[in-house]
């Protein structure tokens, strides 16, 4: 465990892109709460502190808790006297013009508008917030920038050594027990050649070296996987360009034993030389285990 606990609020306008910044955060894997007391975050802190096993937590902080908000200065003055928080302070803003935009895109009220005009509502908040303003440790002006341009910040300012931002998984399945749902890209290699119908082969799967080279020498494969290969060598960077995290990759075949089990090995392996971080991943090769026991 760490001896320092990282505690990030985020706070600043309505309307400012504070739903993006915390998602942002759960994907740097920071435990994330919405909407917290600042009265509460001591005896919250303390909790974490004696569970050991969280140490970076990020909370939103807003005008939702105002009557409580008041307090939240007091509250980290308080923490940081302690040896073991780190607290940072993100706050984020946008111009009135922007602001009123989003409000009106959304057809949302502004918490501090319910009754009157939204730009008082956003002046009023802009005026309350301007001490903690001072304090933050990070200012964002989210006026002009994108909510993908916002998480690359985020991730910029927040992630740690160990965070790998973006990576891709590789994984075999068989048609016949159902499509992932959660794929990026799905590709049917059901036009190749199936070792099924050979009987020494049928019992192993596309990981064993006979199944695996079987599929590799046909011509037909050969073919697929080079422009497959340039399918995913164009496809991928324009993923990470566009702020996806990760990638899923499904490989399909009939059972999800042979052919797509070799391809994903094959493609996963190519990947990681090509500098990708990898996870390659065979859903269905349980099956083979039930039918020999059978």
């Amino acid at each position: 465990m760490s001896d320092t606990l990282e505690l990030v609020i985020i706070t600043g306008m309505s309307g400012a892109g504070k739903t993006v910044a915390v998602q942002s955060f759960e994907d740097l894997g920071y435990y994330c709460i919405d909407n917290m007391p600042p009265t509460l975050l001591p005896t919250f802190w303390e909790l974490m502190k004696e569970s050991g096993k969280i140490t970076k937590i990020a909370l939103v902080i807003d005008l939702r808790t105002r009557e409580f908000f008041q307090e939240l200065e007091n509250v980290i003055a308080q923490m940081d006297n302690t040896q073991y928080i780190t607290t940072k302070i993100l706050f984020l803003e946008a111009s009135d013009e922007s602001l009123v935009s989003r409000y009106k895109e959304t057809r949302r009220n502004h918490p501090l508008a319910m009754d009157g005009r939204l730009i008082e509502g956003i002046k009023q908040e802009r005026e309350m917030l301007s001490d903690i303003r001072t304090r933050a440790q990070l200012v964002l002006d989210t006026s002009d920038i994108t909510p993908r341009e916002l998480r690359k910040v985020i991730v910029n300012n927040f992630s740690s050594e160990d965070y790998v931002q973006f990576h891709v998984e590789v994984m075999s399945f068989g048609f016949k027990h159902g499509n992932p749902i959660d794929a990026d890209v799905l590709i049917d290699v059901r036009f190749l050649p199936n070792p099924h119908y050979i009987d020494e082969l049928r019992p192993l799967s596309g990981k064993d070296a006979p199944v695996y080279d079987y599929v590799m020498k046909q011509p037909e494969t050969q073919t697929f996987y080079n422009k497959f290969m340039d399918l995913l060598s164009f496809c991928l960077p324009g993923y990470k360009k566009e702020g996806k995290n990760s990638v899923i990759i499904a490989i399909g075949c009939t059972g999800g034993q042979h052919r797509s089990v070799a391809l994903a090995e094959r493609v996963g392996a190519r990947l990681r030389n090509d500098d990708y971080v990898v996870n390659i991943t065979h859903r269905d090769t349980q099956f083979i285990n039930k039918k020999n026991e059978a």
